[in-house]
């Protein structure tokens, strides 16, 4: 019995990171910052707050020089995704930008075995056409939101970038210190940039307002640090399938709640519903083809 109860915690704990995750697209309408200060003050809160965990709880580690590199250069993409992510939802709305994210599969599946040196799966190569397919659907015949989804196709490309070669270094120190150094790296490039996208960008405000510093609080602490903490206490005890089928859920999660919070749904016509199916039949395939295996 207890150990029934141990996983279905895993379990809650899993889909609240999810959930939570889902969560950052709503929360980047909220913000009413442009996209790359809004990345800027969630990366700054991130770093300041995990920063502090490791220091007070006596778990900061120095990593070698040549470690330390590679981590700083994951975070510059990891910061550039977030950019084009957010400018994707602010330039379309959290749906669209949410389901370019989820043709992240695709460049995954071609770049992971030029990075890794491994054969290439078509299988999946197949679903992530299907993905893509969803995407073009849409762009193709709603061009309103063909600036938003061509931001989100860019944001896809990096996260794919970025979480292949997270693969190779995740298991050389602990999970906290490599988030820590890699948003280093990423808040030290968003602030090299900062006075270029200042100057050309069309930048209402700097500063946040009272309540665009709650949300970037909860933004970071919830969505990023609580969310990170969530998902490593549950993969402790589930395994890596039910971790990846969980993951799958995060556009939908946040789709949903794009429903409800901002009625996204009645902004949306045919060709988005037409094109989602295509990402939600390739996420099916990939559950039943992992489960056969």
């Amino acid at each position: 019995a207890s150990k029934k109860i141990t996983v279905r915690k895993a379990l809650l704990q899993l889909h609240a990171s999810v959930f939570l995750a889902g969560f950052t697209g709503i929360l980047g309408v909220l913000i009413e910052l442009n996209e790359g200060l809004l990345v800027w003050y969630r990366m700054a809160i991130t770093v300041v707050t995990l920063l502090a965990l490791l220091v007070l709880g006596k778990k900061w580690q120095h990593l070698p020089f040549t470690q330390v590199k590679k981590l700083f250069g994951i975070g510059m993409l990891i910061a550039l995704h977030w950019v084009f992510f957010y400018g994707s939802i602010k330039m379309a709305n959290v749906s669209i930008g949410l389901v370019c994210v989820a043709g992240a599969g695709l460049f995954t599946a071609l770049l992971e075995p030029l990075f890794l040196k491994a054969k290439i799966k078509w299988t999946e190569v197949a679903l992530g056409l299907l993905s893509l397919l969803g995407i073009l659907l849409i762009f193709k015949f709603d061009a309103r939101y063909r600036v938003g989804i061509g931001l989100g196709i860019v944001s896809a490309i990096l996260a794919s970038i970025f979480s292949v070669l997270n693969k190779k270094e995740v298991d050389k120190q602990p999970a906290q210190m490599m988030m820590v150094y890699e948003l280093t790296g990423g808040l030290f490039l968003l602030t090299l940039l900062m006075p270029l996208y200042l100057n050309y960008f069309n930048v209402v405000k700097i500063f946040p307002t009272l309540s665009d510093i709650g949300w970037l609080l909860i933004l970071s602490w919830l969505c990023t640090v609580l969310a990170m903490d969530l998902i490593l206490q549950a993969l402790k005890k589930v395994s890596a399938f039910t971790q990846n089928l969980t993951l799958n859920l995060e556009p939908v999660y946040g789709i949903l709640l794009a429903f409800v919070v901002y009625q996204e749904n009645k902004q949306l016509g045919t060709p988005f519903y037409l094109g989602i199916s295509c990402i939600v039949l390739s996420v099916v395939f990939q559950i039943v083809r992992a489960s056969r295996s």
